[in-house]
């Protein structure tokens, strides 16, 4: 490959972690899940929206959620995750870049991803403007380790549009 074809893609790797609060409903990829807790944070804590955010933004080479959708401005408090994708949407295709795919791995032992697996895929690739085929989401469980909350891990490829 040339030089220019290679600086036409770029990958991001986004990472977040939420822990369980004592009531509520849990958000992942913008669907609830009824009977598990959600997860503390700021925002809804849509932990796997949150490190996609971070993936898109880093393979954009732009700033993290954190610098964006600070915890400490009341604006952003109870906000949707999906929402606040929409935005990070926008800012990397105004910066000249199209999601290829994201690939995301939810770790929890609750709750279970695979029954819901479906409409996590479908809500996350929604928030991001994809056809649910650009988008796979698995999940891992802790093997006994014990777990206080969710892990998300999310890879996003981009490819750089126009010349």
């Amino acid at each position: 490959m040339s030089q220019a074809n290679t600086s036409a893609f770029r990958v991001g790797v986004g990472y977040d972690f939420h822990a369980f609060s004592r009531g509520g409903t849990i958000v992942l990829g913008g669907h609830e899940i009824a009977g598990c807790p959600a997860l503390q944070g700021h925002s809804d804590a849509d932990v796997l929206i949150h490190a996609a955010m971070d993936a898109v933004l880093g393979a954009a080479g732009e700033v993290d959620i954190g610098t964006l959708f600070p915890n400490t401005d009341e604006a952003y408090r109870n906000a949707r995750s999906a929402e606040l994708a929409g935005q990070v949407l926008e800012m990397v295709r105004e910066a000249g870049f199209g999601i290829v795919n994201l690939d995301a791995v939810l770790i929890c032992d609750k709750p279970l991803i695979s029954p819901y697996r479906p409409k996590i895929r479908a809500g996350l690739a929604e928030a991001f403007g994809l056809d649910t085929n650009q988008v796979n989401v698995k999940g891992k469980t802790t093997e006994g380790r014990g777990s206080s909350g969710v892990e998300a891990t999310v890879v996003a490829l981009l490819v750089k549009r126009g010349g």
